[in-house]
């Protein structure tokens, strides 16, 4: 996440002044213990299973990963020069948090 310090003075003073929501500290519904919670992790990672079909440019369908896929089953197909894999190839858990539930 981006912190204002990340930004030049320009960017800081501009997200400063942006208004921004007020959120209740009272949650909507009681929680599930997480044990007992059903969980979705949505990514735009272009994340899917090894010998699936990649994303195509443009491409607005999503992969269905299966919980308790090996990390080694899985492969992104992101194909731009501006995106960097390594985070990913050296913890998949940067794109898919599944170990971190």
């Amino acid at each position: 996440m981006a912190r204002l310090s990340d930004f030049d003075e320009i960017g800081r003073d501009y997200y400063a002044s942006m208004p921004m929501p007020e959120f209740l500290d009272t949650p909507w519904v009681v929680p599930k213990p997480i044990a007992q919670a059903r969980v979705a992790i949505v990514s735009t990672a272009g994340l899917q299973l090894r010998g699936d079909r990649p994303f195509s440019v443009n491409s607005a369908d999503y992969r269905i990963i299966p919980s308790g896929t090996p990390s080694s089953d899985l492969a992104m197909s992101h194909i731009s020069i501006n995106f960097d894999r390594s985070g990913f190839q050296q913890d998949h858990n940067v794109a898919l948090p599944i170990d971190r539930l």
